[in-house]
């Protein structure tokens, strides 16, 4: 079973949050709120979806890296790590 199946009512929890605060953001937008207040929306916002990523990367090394026995399958969920954190920091 994937790890995002197992906590999937936390994980859509924290998008439906997300979701939320975007939609906050939209109605600032319109009611022209100070830009200030929007901008702190938005950090708001960046900080939630990186938790998100976190916790489902931190999944991810757990079920497909280090619970793996079998060198290959290991090999194959740390380098679909690599590539995500490559795609992060570009």
């Amino acid at each position: 079973m994937s790890h995002t199946i197992e906590n999937k009512a936390r994980l859509l929890s924290r998008v439906r949050r997300i979701k939320g605060q975007l939609e906050a953001v939209e109605r600032a937008l319109e009611a022209e709120t100070p830009c200030i207040e929007i901008l702190r929306q938005i950090a708001s916002i960046r900080g939630a979806a990186g938790s998100l990523s976190l916790e489902v990367i931190e999944g991810h090394v757990r079920k497909h890296v280090m619970d793996v026995s079998d060198p290959e399958e290991r090999k194959h969920g740390g380098e679909e790590v690599i590539e995500v954190i490559k795609t992060y920091l570009k």
